[in-house]
């Protein structure tokens, strides 16, 4: 309630208790004083009291916009902790499937080292002839060049060839989890009077496929596993036009490579039934 509703009140009663007799002006300003005082005291009250009013609403609102702040950090808060609890989960699986995979590829290079050094130990007669073993991105190549196998401008392996290609195969026959590319590689010059050889793709094609032919009649490597193809002279080992360099580019060179089914179910895993 507004103290100032009382003054009246509070001025009707003191002029009636002194009705029966006349104030000096003295008691008269006093009364007059102390009401003025009473009224700025209550003036100053309710001025406070508006002011603690506004600073209740202010309040009031900033607590409601800090508790939606709050409300909105919180929710997120969750939300993020979901998520990162996911994206956790998703790495560990990450790295499970890494480490599994960096195995196999270890094993992959164990076996293509363990195989290189048995085939240079099987064909140790042959590396002064122009054959050569090496690794290249986990595969092993076993380069032959022409002169070790064909006879100048010829399809037809030569009895040394053949030598070498039986020692390749009893080391292969033995490694069932080895696929063989068989690629033929020539020179830059054109091919001449050689029949119904046309040019150096016919060329490298057929030798290839003798040697395939060779490997799958009569040394008995299983078919399925022998790829042959003819690059002609567009993958040189030697781009230099010299007779050396000529010399090195003829050749046939068997690309073997272990079976990665288990790495390729890894990196394709067969859908879900």
């Amino acid at each position: 309630m507004k103290i100032k509703y009382y003054l009246p009140a509070l001025l009707l009663g003191a002029a009636t208790m002194h009705s029966c007799k006349v104030m000096s002006p003295k008691a008269y300003n006093a009364l007059i004083a102390g009401r003025d005082s009473l009224q700025n005291r209550t003036n100053s009250l309710e001025a406070e009291l508006a002011r603690l009013q506004g600073d209740t609403a202010r309040l009031h609102r900033e607590m409601a916009g800090l508790q939606k702040n709050y409300n909105a950090l919180n929710t997120s808060y969750n939300t993020n902790s979901t998520q990162l609890s996911k994206l956790s989960g998703d790495l560990q699986k990450r790295e499970a499937r890494l480490r599994e995979v960096e195995d196999i590829l270890r094993k992959r290079d164990e076996a293509t080292n363990a195989l290189k050094n048995k085939l240079q130990q099987a064909l140790l007669g042959f590396q002064q002839s122009g054959l050569s073993v090496d690794i290249k991105n986990g595969k092993v190549y076993v380069s032959l060049t022409d002169k070790l196998l064909f006879p100048s401008g010829s399809i037809v392996i030569d009895d040394k060839g053949k030598q070498a290609l039986k020692q390749l195969a009893g080391v292969l026959n033995k490694e069932t989890d080895i696929n063989l590319a068989i690629e033929g590689h020539t020179d830059n010059q054109r091919v001449v009077n050689l029949g119904q050889i046309k040019d150096n793709w016919d060329l490298s094609v057929l030798r290839a496929t003798s040697v395939s032919r060779y490997l799958t009649e009569v040394e008995k490597i299983d078919p399925q596993r022998i790829t042959a193809t003819g690059k002609g002279e567009f993958q040189p080992i030697d781009p230099a036009n010299t007779p050396e360099a000529r010399s090195k580019n003829r050749r046939i060179e068997i690309v073997l490579t272990p079976k990665l089914d288990e790495l390729y179910n890894l990196i394709n895993p067969p859908a879900a039934k």
